[in-house]
């Protein structure tokens, strides 16, 4: 019988792991999300009233923005299996800071999408570079190290947006450029403090050589190992295609909500800004608390059967919310809003372990560069699917919900211990587990 989740005592809670540089990279994370949550409030605005670009043109913009950045991710995790995570990281900040403050010297629209694109490719990759860190730095304790940086990042984020709501009160250029250029501060502070930070041991620089002499511990006949290619692997292929359709929480969360509260439901209008708050809250109050059930990678695989229930059940609130009175539509969104939310919680412990834990050591940057497509993917993918859901009707949410049962059935199938051959996990913590003949 396997072991109970272990508690964590109250004074635990209070430690991050990873030591002095766990704790600096927490501060890092923190001030990039305050920085961001400056930026990302006013940046539609700014194109409009600063910049003077149609809605049509700062759509052009984002989606070739978002199509560059898709890049980011695997080109980082390959950079980091040759190069010191940290200083990879900190070329990938204050080049989000320089392509942020190119936009102050231009309206031309070429250079406002040639810049916005250049800025996405580095802001996709840093977002790997920091998750390489924690599970190298953090070793066996990634998880809870991933949880409390997610409740920093919930919020960082809340502080910054609440900058750029009471900076946009004034409205005028100089309040604009003024966010931006606070985040380009943060840029260059976060670098400053990434260069403090030790570089945690990398086991793509320990496991593969270059060359095995006959006194390496191989017989003069052996080969030197190859490092694994994560696009020549199947199951990580497939673990990452059915991460794209669960990371949709997000864009349920961001742009099925609102749209849905106002098109189909009795439910005020107000409700929808309240939804994200009461997501933020549920995230920063259970994301720590929650992450023993995730430590290992079988109980990160046991989630994947509560997180399916949970979408499952955020679907039939949405779809039940559009046939009551405002009082009942109002409860059935918050249902919703708490299920969907539960869901984004456990997936992001499921997805952080089991990302980590399938990759072999020599090529853990390249595999997690692979599985930060998904994210990437999904931010494509997701408002277009949502968008649908929404003009289909209030059918359309249990059917989703049931898709994304369907994904985590698959996923539960795709990450079995015998399903494929194993990889050696990053912390030796972990024993190694038997290929699969």
């Amino acid at each position: 019988m396997e072991p109970r989740p272990r508690r964590v005592p109250f004074t635990d809670r209070l430690r991050v792991p990873g030591g002095r540089d766990g704790r600096r990279m927490l501060v890092v994370a923190i001030i990039d999300k305050v920085g961001t949550g400056l930026w990302s409030g006013a940046a539609t605005l700014y194109f409009i009233y600063v910049a003077h670009l149609s809605i049509a043109q700062i759509g052009v913009l984002m989606g070739l923005s978002g199509i560059l950045g898709v890049a980011g991710p695997p080109l980082a995790g390959r950079l980091a299996d040759r190069f010191p995570v940290t200083r990879v990281l900190v070329v990938a900040q204050l080049a989000r800071g320089a392509a942020l403050l190119a936009l102050l010297t231009t309206n031309d629209y070429a250079l406002l999408v040639l810049f916005s694109a250049l800025g996405a490719l580095p802001d996709r990759a840093s977002s790997v570079l920091t998750k390489l860190f924690a599970a190298r730095g953090a070793g066996p304790d990634r998880i809870r190290y991933q949880a409390i940086q997610r409740t920093a990042v919930n919020i960082g984020w809340a502080v910054g947006a609440a900058g750029a709501a009471a900076a946009l009160t004034v409205g005028t250029t100089a309040s604009y450029q003024a966010l931006l250029l606070a985040n380009v501060v943060s840029y260059a502070v976060i670098g400053a403090l990434t260069l403090r930070c030790a570089e945690p041991p990398s086991p793509s620089r320990v496991v593969a050589s270059p060359a095995t002499a006959p006194g390496d511990g191989l017989p003069p006949t052996a080969s030197p190992r190859v490092p694994a290619t994560p696009w020549r692997d199947r199951r990580y292929l497939a673990f990452t295609g059915s991460e794209i359709w669960l990371f949709l929480d997000d864009s349920i969360l961001q742009v099925g909500f609102p749209l849905w509260i106002v098109h189909a439901t009795d439910a005020p209008v107000g409700l929808a800004p309240l939804v994200l708050v009461l997501n933020s809250v549920l995230v920063i109050a259970l994301q720590v608390p929650l992450s023993r059930f995730g430590e290992t990678r079988a109980a990160a695989r046991r989630l994947l059967v509560p997180i399916g229930a949970a979408f499952l059940t955020g679907g039939v609130a949405l779809a039940a919310s559009a046939g009551g009175g405002p009082w009942f539509a109002t409860a059935a969104v918050l249902l919703a809003a708490v299920a969907f939310t539960l869901a984004e919680i456990l997936h992001s412990l499921s997805s952080w372990e089991l990302s980590v834990a399938l990759a072999p050591g020599e090529a853990q940057g390249a595999y997690l560069g692979v599985h930060g497509l998904a994210q990437s993917a999904q931010r494509s993918l997701g408002p277009v699917v949502v968008g649908a859901a929404v003009s289909a009707g209030p059918f359309a949410w249990p059917v989703l919900g049931a898709s994304l049962i369907l994904a985590c059935l698959a996923q539960h199938r795709l990450v079995r211990p015998d399903a494929a051959p194993a990889v050696t996990a990053p912390d030796s913590a972990r024993a190694p587990e038997a290929p699969a003949t």
